[in-house]
């Protein structure tokens, strides 16, 4: 229950009420770890009804809810692209905590104008997916893994993924690149950082039932997307918390460089 104890956690991208970055931080927070939680203060299309109707307001009733499980809890409105602001929050959190001992790349570009064929893609709307998904990531894992290896106390870098990665299917062209390379990025630190003892792991989601996906069930598609999976129902943001936590803590200390698929049997690959 406590096997986080003492540990701090940042997790980007962690405004909305069912949001994955929600639930990774109550995950982190359920194990004891102090948890510090960011938003960028915007959201392409606004907040989900249901999130308008009970007043949530974000960040703050994320760290309240955070606190109720007894441990402590900051919000940064932090938009990862912006270095200044990235350093702030690294800042903040050793200021108020004093160390840093877990990162989770949650921060994701909304599902946007960008779900459209190659050829009818804007070309600066391509930018900023892959400024936020790609280029975010690699700046927040930055600067924190600097503090991580001064600190010299090892930690856990977890980056958020999804399995169009893998898979590309149509219309996401610049969503999957962004994702793809995200697979990169993170093999490439789990080499450097290793030595300091940070184990760094992506993990690609399938469908999560999750505020971002609402869409889907307003266009009629919800059915039409549980389909092709196995299980034959969306996954939830708990599940994947639940592996978030399982890699920060003391039993997940050798698994690193990994791409970890939770999806519901969609994805499977019978040997490599």
């Amino acid at each position: 229950m406590h096997e986080l104890r003492d540990k701090v956690a940042v997790v980007s991208g962690a405004t909305r009420k069912r949001g994955l970055g929600a639930a990774i931080a109550l995950a982190l927070a359920r194990a004891g770890a102090n948890v510090v939680v960011t938003g960028s203060g915007h959201s392409a299309g606004g907040a989900p009804e249901d999130e308008v109707k009970s007043g949530w307001r974000g960040l703050p009733d994320l760290v309240a809810a955070i606190e109720a499980l007894g441990v402590r809890g900051h919000g940064v409105h932090a938009d990862v692209t912006h270095i200044g602001e990235v350093q702030n929050m690294v800042a903040q959190t050793v200021e108020r905590f004093g160390h840093i001992d877990i990162l989770v790349n949650n921060a994701t570009y909304p599902r946007a104008a960008d779900r459209v064929s190659v050829v009818d893609l804007d070309e600066v709307l391509w930018r900023k997916v892959i400024d936020v998904n790609l280029t975010g990531t690699m700046i927040v894992s930055k600067y924190v893994a600097k503090q991580m290896i001064a600190q010299g106390r090892g930690g856990s870098i977890v980056s958020i993924s999804s399995i169009a990665a893998m898979v590309a299917p149509a219309t996401t062209g610049a969503y999957a690149a962004s994702k793809a390379a995200l697979h990169a990025l993170n093999a490439s630190l789990a080499d450097e950082l290793g030595p300091h003892g940070i184990t760094c792991n992506v993990i690609a989601p399938g469908f999560l039932d999750t505020a971002r996906v609402d869409a889907l069930r307003a266009e009629g598609k919800w059915e039409q997307r549980l389909s092709s999976i196995p299980i034959k129902r969306p996954g939830t943001a708990e599940e994947v918390a639940e592996l978030v936590r399982f890699l920060c803590g003391p039993h997940g200390r050798w698994i690193s460089g990994e791409a970890i698929v939770v999806a519901g049997g969609e994805v499977r690959r019978a040997a490599r």
